[in-house]
């Protein structure tokens, strides 16, 4: 297992491994191949960001049946688009946009792409894969289905700081059977295993590759569990999956 974070420090943003407390600096992006430059950080002393910087970002919607609430279960990965532009690091602040009026967390299992893929089969969407992370598929429920629905998701899901990504990309561990857990101000209310998607990772890259090519660095954010609830300035959301980390954002 080997977890992957992008990082500011005082001599600029490098990409590093991240080992225990250390962080041990990369010659560039580790998903192009890039090799250990000898050069150390202590974790305390750096700034973690979104550890990549992804071409273009998708998302599954209705993807564990403990969300569905009522609705069928989808036949195919149903997809949207989130623009890069929503991404925001550990540690970044939601920030709830003017006159939006019910903005719910959605704690995710994110997919980072390690090559350019289309028309993969599953085995082929699998290899494909190179690591995954924790997100948060912020989204304005008003804007989204409510009363002031948009014909379109485009800032229901896509305002800016609504896709927080993070703490660190793992590679070389089994994604198919991780706790997921979301804490909203300390309380536990997102609890579940990726063991229940309803579609899993390779599937969902399989599917999408038919339309669309998916290049290095491209993000698919899973699908969320159970319910949500609604945000409001001051409180802080954790995103946490069993061998990756924690993703930790406040709100405001």
């Amino acid at each position: 297992m080997t977890k992957y974070i992008r990082f500011r420090s005082g001599s600029g943003t490098s990409y590093g491994v991240l080992h225990g407390e250390t962080v041990r600096e990369l010659s560039g992006n580790p998903i192009a191949g890039a090799s250990e430059t000898g050069v150390t950080h202590p974790v305390d002393a750096v700034q973690l960001l979104a550890p990549c910087l992804p071409p273009k970002i998708l998302a599954v919607g209705l993807n564990y049946r403990s969300h569905l609430n009522g609705r069928p279960q989808p036949a195919h990965p149903e997809m949207f688009y989130k623009p890069v532009t929503a991404l925001a690091g550990p540690g970044d602040a939601i920030v709830i946009p003017p006159d939006a009026t019910d903005v719910h967390y959605e704690g995710e299992l994110v997919i980072v792409m390690g090559r350019e893929t289309r028309n993969a089969s599953p085995d082929q969407a699998r290899a494909a894969i190179f690591g995954v992370t924790c997100g948060n598929d912020v989204s304005e429920r008003n804007w989204q289905h409510g009363a002031g629905k948009d014909l379109q998701w485009w800032r229901a899901k896509g305002s800016d700081t609504f896709a927080p990504l993070g703490p660190a990309i793992v590679t070389g561990i089994d994604y198919g059977q991780l706790l997921l857990q979301t804490r909203l101000n300390g309380e536990v209310v997102q609890k579940q295993y990726t063991s229940d998607l309803i579609f899993d990772c390779p599937s969902i890259v399989s599917w999408v590759s038919g339309w669309v090519t998916l290049m290095p660095g491209d993000l698919i954010y899973t699908g969320t569990p159970g319910s949500t609830r609604k945000l409001a300035p001051g409180d802080t959301v954790e995103v946490e999956i069993e061998n990756i980390g924690t993703l930790r954002n406040p709100v405001k």
